[in-house]
Formats: C-alpha cells, structure tokens, sequence
C-alpha cells in the first residue's frame, strides 16, 4: 500500500488508520474536470467525489442546473482555493430554445404557464433577435434561480408562491450562433445554438428573452456546458469513469493546474521563504493574477498593487 502526502490536513495517526483500514491514502490536491449528466444536481456531484477521493474538502467552480450536462469543474483538497478563479471564467454551451411556449423556470423543468403558436415566426426574425442579444448586455436572471434576495434564494422564494424581480446585471455574450432551426411540430419552433459567454450570463434568461422578443414566448429544453475557460469536454470524465479508477480521481494536480491556468512567476528561495510566510516580493510586471513556484512547487497566486507583489491565496504545504 503506498501513502503520500494529502497536504496540510495528512498525519501519521491518520494513515496508520487508513493501512488499518485496508485503504490507500494518495495525494488528492488538484482539479477534476467532469462531464456532468443531466439529472443531477452540482451539489450532488460534489458528494459523489467527496465518496470517492475520500475527503470533505471538496468543491465546484460554477453552478449547472440539474438539466444540464456538460463541463463541471471540481476542486479537490488545497485545489478548492483555485475555484474562485475558475468560477469567473467565461463559458460556452450548446443549448436548445424552443419558441411558442414559457415556462415558470425558463426551462423545461418547470410548468407551461402560457403558449402562442410560434409556427409564423420566420428564420429570419429568430436570427435577428438573436442578435440583438450579443454584446454587453444588460440581462435579468431567472426568476428561479440560485441569487440570494435577503439571504434567501430566489427559486425558494418563486416556489412559495412569491413574485420575485430581480434587477438586472451587465453580461457578455460573445457569440450566438444558430446551429439549426426546427419545425418539427406544430406551433413550436426549436433553435440550436452554439453560446460563449462571460460568468453570470444565464441560458435560461437568453430563452425567454428572445422569446419575448418574438411575442411568442420561450423556454430551454436542452443545455450543455462545452468549456469553462480552456477547460473543455475533450477533456473531461464521466462519473463511472471516475469511479473506476478511486480514489486517483484527481487529473490535473494543483502544481499543474496552476501552472496551466496562470502566468507563471519562478521564486528564488529566499523569496519562496518570504511568500510562503505570507510577504510580499518584488514586481515583475506581470499583470492580473500569478501562480508563483518555488524550489518545492507551487507557494501562491498573487497579484501586484502599490508597488509589491502580494499573495491573495496561499498554497504551499504548512
């Protein structure tokens, strides 16, 4: 049985346990990059790989609604620091809004509440509202979503019976593509689209927008995330994959991750010794965030302001 380091939280009494056990303890610092199935929930994948790399520590760089499937990325052990920044990366779908229905979620996990025969409405007219959603716009979220509204999620307040407005925020959609449009029954239409955009912007929201545009009405019926940042499907795992190979789940270790999702500084020892103890270094001019590596591996990622540069999280071992 082979043991190795699980970061700041290992100790000996713990493995011992572990060998007593009959368990393998390996090194579960980094990233996963899952294919999510429609059907769950993230929170739900979350718990599936906190079973499987043995560990609570563990999280998801941005939410997928239960229908959805698609890239989901998940944080494991010293890793989860990382999700903050995976959170804001921009994203891309594909998706399927069907015109000539709307539903109560902007979806189809939620009740019809109105038809109007969309058959009329040409290509032309779906591919002009489309395009007068790209840009910087400013969008209202689903009602039902997971925005808190006086530390309440909005969805809670929607399914016990209350109106809920939401003020709108400012998003980027950089790319909507037709793909396809369909008439295959009677007064709907369903349009493939091919979606890149910045964090925050809801799919749901782009449905019934257009939707509204068109005087018709619309909903979501299918969703699925291709990439978050430079994280894509060609890369991901399905959850039985990862369970084949448990408790190893982890594919991209947090040195690695690091390395491939931020400029990279390189630390003399003495400066490793100064940033791991939390001070500041030196600028190298490098904008935005930085991972910066020492002799040992990865020490922080920081960011430089008035003059220094400075750790905004901290990741060498204790």
């Amino acid at each position: 049985m082979i043991f190795a380091s699980r970061g700041p939280s290992w100790c000996p009494l713990r493995a011992a346990a572990a060998l007593l056990a009959g368990l393998t303890v390996v090194s579960t610092d980094g990233l996963i990059v899952v294919d999510k199935p429609g059907g769950m929930t993230s929170h739900d994948v979350v718990a599936r790989i906190r079973r499987l790399a043995r560990t609570r520590r563990v999280g998801h760089g941005g939410t997928l609604d239960p229908m959805a499937t698609g890239v989901l990325v998940i944080g494991v052990g010293r890793a989860t620091r990382l999700l903050t920044y995976v959170i804001g990366a921009g994203k891309s779908y594909t998706a399927t809004i069907r015109l000539g229905q709307s539903t109560i979620t902007d979806d189809a996990e939620g009740d019809v509440i109105a038809t109007t025969p969309a058959g009329t409405v040409t290509d032309e007219a779906v591919r002009t509202a489309l395009a007068a959603l790209t840009g910087e716009i400013d969008q209202v979220p689903s009602a039902v979503s997971a925005i808190k509204i006086n530390g309440e999620r909005a969805y809670k307040r929607v399914r016990e019976g209350e109106s809920v407005e939401l003020p709108a925020r400012r998003v980027t959609i950089s790319r909507l593509d037709v793909r396809s449009i369909r008439r295959d029954q009677t007064d709907v239409v369903d349009v493939d689209v091919d979606v890149t955009c910045s964090s925050g912007t809801y799919i749901r929201a782009i449905a019934r927008d257009v939707g509204l545009a068109l005087g018709v009405g619309g909903h979501l019926t299918a969703l699925r995330r291709t990439a978050v940042g430079d994280f894509t499907l060609a890369e991901a795992a399905t959850l039985d994959e990862l369970e084949q190979r448990a408790p190893e789940v982890v594919n991209l270790p947090l040195d690695a991750a690091a390395d491939r999702y931020f400029p990279r500084r390189d630390a003399t020892p003495d400066e490793a010794r100064i940033l791991s103890h939390g001070g500041p270094l030196d600028p190298a001019g490098i904008t935005g965030p930085y991972a910066v590596f020492g002799p040992d591996g990865l020490i922080a990622i920081v960011s430089e302001r008035d003059g220094r540069a400075r750790a905004e999280i901290v990741l060498a071992p204790a």
